[in-house]
């Protein structure tokens, strides 16, 4: 975290509400993007993501500023997703998921950027048969990129079970591409 950052969350934590906005208007898409991969829903994402910051807002003096902000965000963040997949009934995954896999694997532009609605289709259906913790680890680990420490503190789970929960999360992601026709 930069001394600027660092300055700008301390102003935050005084009840700056402009400073405030900085953060919302830096880490938002951010949030956004992992709420849309866990939750596959991309009015549920942007209601997570209007709750993470409210609960940042409310929260702020519990914030040791010594920590990574983007951690204990992201923290807020998987468990309200993980609160609304509790909530949330076992969704099938739909024929028009399918397709929409289809056309992203057909597409040889492999850095074309996805659509909401595509990612949500996609994810629906890989993410089928995952457990929550499973399709939390799989999302921060290889969706969003995150290192297995940084994992491992929004979670709260140790190093064997992240990797646990990882490998599990591949395999299961593995069948179901080899069940719709990719090896």
């Amino acid at each position: 975290m930069t001394t600027e950052e660092n300055q700008i969350l301390a102003r935050c934590k005084d009840g700056d509400r402009e400073s405030f906005r900085w953060v919302v208007t830096t880490y938002q898409q951010r949030i956004f993007s992992l709420a849309l991969k866990m939750l596959a829903d991309e009015e549920e994402a942007k209601d997570v993501v209007q709750e993470a910051f409210i609960c940042v807002w409310q929260k702020l003096d519990a914030y040791d500023l010594q920590r990574p902000f983007s951690t204990w965000l992201y923290t807020i963040a998987t468990r309200l997703c993980l609160d609304r997949l509790k909530q949330k009934r076992a969704v099938n995954s739909l024929p028009l998921d399918e397709q929409a896999l289809h056309r992203f694997a057909a597409d040889a532009d492999s850095y074309r950027a996805l659509e909401n609605r595509e990612w949500v289709s996609i994810v629906r259906l890989l993410a089928e048969g995952l457990s929550a913790k499973q399709r939390l680890v799989f999302t921060l680990c290889q969706l969003e990129g995150l290192p297995s420490p940084e994992v491992e503190q929004i979670t709260g789970l140790d190093a064997r079970q992240v990797k646990s929960n990882l490998y599990v999360a591949r395999q299961t992601i593995r069948k179901r591409l080899k069940e719709l026709g990719y090896e």
